[in-house]
């Protein structure tokens, strides 16, 4: 993975603007560090998906550790809010996974329910927010895609991930 960051240039640019996009808006809240934290893996998954169209299940439960743990830890009175998110996320992405034409992969699935879980602290706002920006970042370029005869597949995490983050500076 070290050699995956070595090769790309603008990680640690983009690591920065999440750090400090999260910084800015939370403030010096609780959860502030473990968010920070949270960059690495993301990054990590965001980088893999682009060039392997793969999300390691290892580094989307690295995610999942380092930020659903720290937030049932800090707001236990919200872990079944979280829960049920994360259930009706995972439930509804993996019935469009298993659809045909292989819109979305099995990594898509577990990434997303860990989003949910996660933004499910944050309440239902912040959930929807979440997991609706990754579609309006992918239609369209799958559109242009689809227009211009381009039928390469095209990674949903990253979008996910950027959805998660507004999802988290907007709640």
């Amino acid at each position: 993975m070290a050699v995956l960051l070595a090769r790309t240039p603008y990680a640690v640019l983009a690591g920065a603007a999440v750090c400090a996009l999260l910084a800015r808006a939370l403030g010096p809240a609780p959860m502030l560090p473990f968010y920070l934290l949270a960059t690495i893996p993301g990054l990590l998954l965001a980088l893999i998906d682009l060039r392997c169209l793969r999300l390691p299940d290892r580094l989307v439960a690295a995610f999942a550790i380092v930020t659903v743990l720290p937030l049932a830890i800090m707001r236990p009175e919200r872990i079944g809010l979280a829960l049920v998110a994360g259930g009706v996320v995972l439930t509804t992405y993996l019935g469009i996974a298993l659809l045909p034409g292989r819109g979305l992969g099995l990594g898509d699935v577990k990434l997303a329910a860990v989003i949910a879980t996660m933004l499910g602290f944050a309440g239902w706002p912040a959930v929807l927010v979440g997991l609706v920006v990754p579609h309006l970042i992918n239609g369209p370029i799958a559109l242009v895609m689809l227009l211009a005869r381009r039928g390469r597949p095209l990674p949903f995490g990253p979008a996910l991930l950027i959805g998660a983050l507004i999802g988290i500076t907007t709640a």
